[in-house]
């Protein structure tokens, strides 16, 4: 485990020679990363929001996808479609660039449903169905989205079940004066870095088998399910005055993706065992966008994160 963990921590600091302060942002790729869960993030433009998962890829020797996502785009475009071979007369099949080991989908809300539909599959299912057939992603398979909160002129609402489909949500804030500086001084006029790549697609599966051993105890297990069932009923979980404010809770994949990343998060700060603290460090990144308020809470301009931060002080912890 141990060596895994460094592992990682040669990942971060690779990265970090591009990749200016986002902390917060980076600890969460690399949580998703080795719980094997989807990224969704958002921030408004120049965040280096591409430019961290682009890097992040740079120093993982595996195929790495780019997709710009666009309202034109068709799901062709993604997953392939069936040729036709005018010589032999034959139909051969041209896989898309979702067959990959990090797929980047690049403002992911630009397109239409029925390209986010053929999206849904290979995220949930790790395989494409073309015309009949299916063909099966390579392992690791991961999807890192991002999406501009700002702009909503040709955009479209992602899904709920897609949005469901994402382990964890991270909301990308403007850097600090001083990262701002260094922004400056290491970016304007000068080359890009070249990064090496640091693990392999065969060491990172063994990253996450280990991660997945993580020990987590009956009583912390109960803390994850008393945590989202408050989302669910708050007034059963001594939260009334949450009730007329939650529209529906989390749903199972909430328990399933605390615990995968409350165990990534252990694994990154070398520990074999969660602690409540971590089910507390991930809980806002995998709940905030599995509870969806009610008018009310947007007319007192309750959000998502201080319904779980309430939520956080109420429920007891072991």
């Amino acid at each position: 485990m141990e060596h895994a963990a460094t592992l990682m921590e040669r990942v971060l600091y690779e990265v970090k020679k591009t990749v200016v302060g986002q902390d917060h942002f980076l600890e969460r790729v690399l949580v998703a990363t080795l719980a094997g869960g989807h990224l969704l993030v958002e921030g408004v433009p120049g965040l280096a929001k591409t430019l961290t998962v682009k890097t992040l890829a740079a120093t993982v020797r595996g195929s790495f996808r780019r997709i710009q996502f666009t309202p034109d785009l068709v799901p062709a475009d993604l997953v392939g479609t069936r040729i036709y071979n005018q010589k032999t007369g034959d139909f051969s099949t041209s896989l898309g660039p979702v067959f990959c080991n990090l797929l980047l989908a690049d403002e992911i809300n630009r397109a239409p449903a029925k390209v986010q539909s053929a999206l849904l599959e290979v995220m949930q299912e790790h395989q494409v169905t073309i015309a009949g057939e299916t063909h099966k992603v390579p392992d690791p398979f991961l999807v890192m989205a991002t999406e501009n909160p700002i702009e909503q002129e040709g955009t479209y609402p992602l899904p709920e079940a897609q949005v469901d489909r994402f382990m964890l949500k991270v909301k990308v804030g403007y850097p600090t004066r001083a990262e701002e500086l260094q922004i400056m001084d290491r970016v304007a006029g000068k080359a890009p870095v070249r990064l090496e790549p640091i693990v392999g697609p065969e060491e990172l599966e063994r990253a996450q088998q280990t991660v997945a051993e993580v020990y987590i105890d009956p009583k912390v297990k109960e803390y994850i399910v008393n945590v989202v069932l408050a989302t669910r009923d708050p007034a059963q979980s001594g939260l009334k005055e949450l009730a007329g404010y939650i529209e529906y809770g989390a749903s199972p994949r909430a328990t399933i993706y605390l615990n995968l990343a409350a165990r990534a998060h252990a694994f990154l700060r070398h520990r074999g065992f969660v602690t409540p603290e971590d089910i507390k460090a991930v809980a806002y990144d995998v709940l905030r966008h599995r509870v969806a308020l009610t008018y009310e809470a947007e007319a007192e301009n309750l959000t998502s994160e201080k319904i779980v931060q309430r939520i956080l002080e109420k429920i007891e912890v072991p």
